[in-house]
C-alpha cells in the first residue's frame, strides 16, 4: 500500500462530503433563525384555561354522559300549521221529523178499480248512507283484532256507520266505500284493504242497522212506521203488520195505495185480502204505502207529494251541508299550505331563529349543524351528519364537546366533555350524549399530522436558506 501524499492527512475531509456538511448547516442554521423570528406551526388544542375562563375537562363514560344531558333544553318546535290538518267533521243538517199526514175525511165509497204495481223480483241489497255494518272476528286474536284494538276479545263486534261520503273508516286502517255495494262486494273491498295493510284477512261482515232504504206506511193504520228495506225486503202484508195494522172500523172503505217512481197504484182491501200475491207485495226503497178509508184519489196523493218533498228538503239540506264542509276543507287546506309555504320560504332566507352547534379541527368540514325541530340531536348525529372525521389525520382519542356555561356566576367557564375513541366501545357513547345550542364539536390533530404540517411549511424555508448557504 502507498503512503499517503504530503498533501493529505488520515482524518481529511473528502471533497465530494464538503456539500453535504454545508447543506446539513444551511438546514440547521435555517431552523435556528425560524424559531429566533418565533416562526413555528402551532396546532389547535384544549388547554386548562382559555380568555381568563376556566376550563374543566371530563371525560365521557356511562355516568358523565347522565350529567352533561342534564343541561336543560327544550327544541324548537314548528308552527301549529305543519301538526294540524284540513278536514274536518260533521253531519248534514237534516231538517226533522216528517210533516203530520194529512187528514182525510171520509166519503161515500164508489166503485174501485184494481191497479197493482207490476210485479218485480228483490234485488240483492245495496249499502247506502246511514247503514250500519258490523265487522266480527270468526276466531281468535288473529283477524280484526289486529286492527289496533279493534277487536277486544274473541267475536267482539264493531259497528261502523256509513258516512255520506260512502265510506266508513276504520281506526288506523282507512277509509273504504261501501255506499253502492253489495254485500258481497262490500266484503271484497275490506278484504283488499286488510290486505293492502298487511293484516289477516279473516272476518265477517254485517248489516245491523239498515237506514238507507227504506217504505213509509201511513193513513188508517195502527201506527204510523218507517219500514226499513233490508237484504230481504219486506212485503206489503209485514210491512202493514209492522205499522200496527189497519185500523179502519169499516174495512169496506178501505183502499191500499202504492205511490212508487212517480206512479199511484190502489188496492181494494177486499181484493188485498182475496189474493196471496197481493199481499205478498215486495216493497222497494222509496215506497209509500197509505192505507185510505176514501176513493179520493187526489187528497190520498196529498200525501206522497209530502213525502217527496220531505225527501228532496232532506236531500237539499244535506247536499248544501257537504258543499259548504268541502269549501271550508278547501279555504283551510289552502290557507294552511300557504302559512308552511310562507314557514319554509323564512327558513330558506334564514329569517328563522335557529339552535347550531359548530364543527372545529379536524372535522370533514368545519361548519355548522343546524339542530333539528321537536326533537333532539345527539354528539353522533352533528358529527356524522356533517361527514364524520378524516381518520388519517384527526385523533380518534381527543374528540372534545365544548360547551360554556350559561350561569354569570361561573364567569364564562367552559366545559370540555373529552371522548377517547381509540376505543371504538366508546362511539356508543356518542349516541347517548345529546347537543346544547353553541356546542362546539372539536377533533385534535394526530401527532404524527402536527409534524407533517409543520415539516410542510418549513421545507420550503429550508430549502431557501440552503441554498443562500450553499451559494
Amino acid at each position: 500500500m502507498a503512503p499517503p501524499r504530503s498533501d493529505q492527512t488520515p482524518c481529511a475531509t473528502p471533497r465530494r462530503a464538503v456539500p453535504r456538511l454545508r447543506l446539513a448547516a444551511g438546514a440547521l442554521l435555517a431552523t435556528l433563525t425560524l424559531a429566533a423570528c418565533g416562526i413555528t406551526y402551532t396546532a389547535p388544542s384544549v388547554s386548562q384555561s382559555a380568555g381568563g375562563a376556566a376550563v374543566r375537562v371530563v371525560d365521557l363514560d356511562a355516568q358523565t354522559v347522565l350529567l352533561a344531558n342534564r343541561d336543560p333544553y327544550r327544541p324548537r318546535t314548528l308552527p301549529a300549521a305543519f301538526s294540524v290538518t284540513a278536514g274536518g267533521s260533521g253531519m248534514g243538517r237534516g231538517v226533522g221529523a216528517l210533516p203530520t199526514p194529512p187528514v182525510v175525511p171520509q166519503e161515500r165509497p164508489v166503485p174501485l178499480d184494481l191497479r197493482p204495481p207490476p210485479a218485480t223480483a228483490p234485488a240483492p241489497y245495496r249499502l247506502g248512507i246511514g247503514d250500519v255494518v258490523l265487522l266480527a272476528t270468526r276466531g281468535t286474536a288473529s283477524t280484526i283484532q289486529e286492527l289496533s284494538g279493534l277487536m277486544a276479545i274473541q267475536n267482539q263486534r264493531q259497528g261502523f256507520t256509513v258516512r255520506d261520503d260512502g265510506a266508513i273508516a276504520i281506526p288506523e286502517i282507512g277509509n273504504v266505500q261501501l255506499a253502492g255495494l253489495t254485500l258481497e262486494d262490500a266484503e271484497a273491498a275490506v278484504f283488499r284493504l286488510l290486505v293492502e295493510n298487511g293484516l289477516n284477512p279473516v272476518f265477517s261482515l254485517e248489516v245491523a242497522e239498515f237506514n238507507s232504504r227504506r217504505a213509509t206506511i201511513g193513513g188508517a193504520v195502527g201506527r204510523p212506521a218507517i219500514v226499513p228495506i233490508g237484504l230481504t225486503p219486506p212485503n206489503l202484508r209485514e210491512a202493514l203488520t209492522a205499522a200496527g195494522g189497519i185500523s179502519a172500523r169499516d174495512q169496506d172503505y178501505v183502499s191500499i195505495r202504492l205511490y212508487r217512481d212517480g206512479n199511484l197504484y190502489q188496492i181494494p182491501f177486499k181484493d188485498y185480502m182475496a189474493r196471496a200475491d197481493l199481499q205478498q207485495l215486495y216493497l222497494q226503497n222509496g215506497d209509500a204505502v197509505y192505507v185510505d178509508t176514501t176513493y179520493d184519489l187526489e187528497r190520498a196523493f196529498a200525501f206522497y207529494q209530502q213525502e217527496i218533498g220531505v225527501i228532496s228538503l232532506r236531500q237539499s239540506a244535506r247536499a248544501q251541508a257537504l258543499g259548504e264542509l268541502s269549501q271550508e276543507i278547501s279555504l283551510r287546506r289552502a290557507a294552511l299550505g300557504e302559512e308552511r309555504s310562507n314557514y319554509q320560504t323564512r327558513l330558506d332566507l334564514d329569517a328563522v331563529d335557529r339552535d347550531y352547534v359548530y364543527l372545529a379541527g379536524e372535522v370533514a368540514q368545519q361548519s355548522r349543524y343546524t339542530l333539528p325541530f321537536e326533537r333532539q340531536a345527539t354528539l353522533a348525529d352533528v358529527l356524522y351528519g356533517s361527514g364524520g372525521f378524516p381518520a388519517l389525520t384527526g385523533d380518534p382519542s381527543e374528540i372534545y364537546v365544548l360547551r360554556a356555561s350559561s350561569n354569570p356566576a361561573e364567569f364564562g367557564a367552559i366545559t370540555a366533555w373529552h371522548l377517547d375513541a381509540s376505543n371504538a366501545v366508546n362511539l356508543t357513547l356518542m349516541t347517548r350524549m345529546t347537543m346544547r345550542p353553541d356546542d362546539i364539536v372539536f377533533i385534535e390533530q394526530q401527532p404524527i399530522t402536527t409534524w407533517n404540517r409543520a415539516l410542510q411549511q418549513a421545507l420550503p424555508l429550508l430549502n431557501q436558506a440552503t441554498t443562500a448557504v450553499s451559494n
